[in-house]
């Protein structure tokens, strides 16, 4: 089994917005294998689908995202999964625009999310997708940047890289090999 969780702030008002990015990746994933999201006792939306007789599980935590981990931790209990198992999809504000990075583990980088889910895996090591949403603008504080929508001249990008994130997903369902994705979508 493996799950794949998107990172996001619930409810309509942040439905486009940059730090919602990892939603919009598993939203995408669950529409390519017409999978439905169902609200569930762990804080979270799930859907799932089977991929070669492999249960697949996607999760957008409702918890917003400081409390990310709130959600994460007891799910991967309930269905007995393994940090090896796990992919995070979030956006990151020190990629460019667009840029996806993949990596097996590190510290939260300043990203609240992750920094509730290593709080409550107590672990660095899990798989991450992070995706480019670039800086501020001059004079823009940070919650200000990810908490505001794509410019329409950015939305061909970030929907590149957001198809992109779902086959960088995909590849690891596939191989089971991370570091082959890595390789692959770094």
């Amino acid at each position: 089994m493996k799950m794949i969780v998107g990172l996001g702030n619930p409810g309509s008002k942040y439905e486009k917005t940059k730090h919602n990015v990892g939603f919009m990746v598993v939203d995408h994933l669950a529409s390519r294998h017409q999978a439905k999201f169902k609200k569930n006792a762990f804080q979270s939306e799930v859907a799932e689908y089977f991929e070669n007789g492999e249960k697949i599980l996607l999760v957008k935590p409702q918890t917003f995202m400081n409390e990310s981990g709130k959600a994460v931790g007891p799910l991967m209990t309930y269905f007995n999964i393994y940090p090896e198992e796990l992919v995070i999809v979030y956006d990151d504000l020190d990629l460019a625009l667009g840029k996806l990075r993949l990596r097996q583990k590190g510290s939260a980088g300043g990203h609240n999310g992750i920094k509730s889910i290593i709080a409550h895996l107590n672990t660095q090591t899990f798989n991450r997708i992070k995706v480019g949403i670039g800086r501020p603008k001059e004079k823009q504080t940070v919650v200000s940047h990810v908490l505001s929508g794509f410019d329409q001249a950015d939305l061909p990008l970030i929907e590149a890289s957001i198809d992109r994130s779902v086959l960088a997903c995909e590849a690891f369902i596939e191989t089971n090999d991370f570091v082959q994705t890595m390789n692959r979508y770094n």
